[in-house]
């Protein structure tokens, strides 16, 4: 108990340093052209209230000087008068950042009209979690008992054409196959909008069922594309406890076959299939990038997509930052189930 909960821990310090590391990454690129667009946002805002304000300037100097003068003591306020790679500067920024304080919006706001880029994330993130965790569920059951079945029938019809579209369709980009779907279902037969965002307001009390219905084809197009690829994977690891002896001596024993595939074959390949399930997961919230963008999903991969368009410096921190805690913990949680179900993970650590 003492190992894992040291391989615990030391995991855990691992994952927190990727995103540290991310997040000042992120920073250092983006840090110049942050502190220009939010100097030029805080001189527009300065402008405007000089325009509303109720005090009276007989020169146009006059006014300029008012301006200039509240410009220095806003730019003062946030930190502006330094430049970005000031220590001090630097490390209360990641700080921010770390802690959730990501600013505002320079050009989207959340569906309740907020600029706050957190609120507009909050709203993001469980639409992404939805799709893609939806479609991973699916992958891996219909995977689990395809790739179960042609383990067993290795060789057969069905085994090679499953091998054979799994190897083709990973050859296939994932926004053209997305395209293709949307010329077929949308444009050619008229079953699903060409658009997945939904058309009816969050406050609208069918808002879900139009929100679902409007998921159906992004959901459709990463299963088809992602089955017969898991299909494969499963096949290949539980193929290879099929071959232990151990499984022979159980097939003299004359144990049924169902329940040697599925009691005992499935069950000893369960670490690496569980460590294959998360990465999935992973890597279809990692491709979210460009299946939202094609579909106009409305999650944090069409919101990063849209943000970096029009150089929605904040938005962008933190979409990333997302993006990251989503990868970092999803990883964590593999690394820990996978050293639970195999002790030699954690003993070799």
């Amino acid at each position: 108990m003492t190992d894992f909960l040291f391989f615990v821990a030391k995991t855990t310090a691992y994952r927190i340093l990727v995103v540290v590391i991310t997040v000042i990454i992120t920073l250092i690129l983006l840090g110049s052209e942050m502190d220009k667009l939010l100097t030029a946002r805080t001189r527009a805002e300065v402008v405007e209230a000089a325009a509303q304000d109720i005090v009276q300037f007989r020169t146009l100097s006059e006014r300029q000087a008012y301006i200039d003068d509240q410009f220095r003591l806003k730019t003062k306020d946030l930190g502006l008068d330094e430049p970005w790679h000031s220590p001090k500067k630097f490390v209360n920024t990641l700080f921010e950042v770390l802690t959730f304080n990501l600013g505002r919006s320079n050009f989207f706001t959340s569906d309740s009209g907020s600029s706050n880029v957190s609120d507009i994330l909050i709203e993001r993130v469980p639409k992404t979690v939805l799709l893609f965790t939806t479609s991973t569920v699916i992958i891996v059951i219909i995977g689990l008992f395809l790739g179960t079945y042609m383990a067993e029938k290795r060789g057969s019809v069905l085994d090679k054409s499953v091998s054979f579209v799994a190897v083709v369709s990973t050859s296939f980009p994932t926004f053209w196959v997305g395209m293709l779907m949307i010329l077929l279902f949308s444009f050619t037969l008229d079953i699903f909008p060409a658009r997945s965002t939904p058309l009816t307001s969050p406050g609208d009390p069918f808002y879900v069922v139009d929100l679902l219905y409007h998921m159906i084809l992004p959901l459709i197009t990463l299963v088809l594309l992602g089955f017969t690829v898991w299909s494969f994977v499963v096949r290949y690891f539980v193929s290879r406890v099929l071959d232990e002896d151990y499984i022979q001596a159980k097939r003299v024993m004359g144990i049924p076959k169902r329940k040697i595939l599925y009691s005992h074959a499935l069950k000893n390949a369960a670490p690496p299939i569980l460590i294959g399930i998360v990465t999935a997961l992973i890597a279809s919230i990692s491709g979210s990038f460009i299946v939202e963008a094609v579909f106009d999903w409305p999650g944090v991969g069409k919101l990063l997509y849209d943000s970096i368009i029009v150089m929605d410096i904040p938005l962008i921190l933190g979409s990333t930052y997302v993006f990251t805690l989503i990868y970092v913990m999803t990883m964590l949680i593999a690394d820990l189930l996978y050293a639970y179900f195999d002790p030699r993970v954690k003993m070799s650590s």
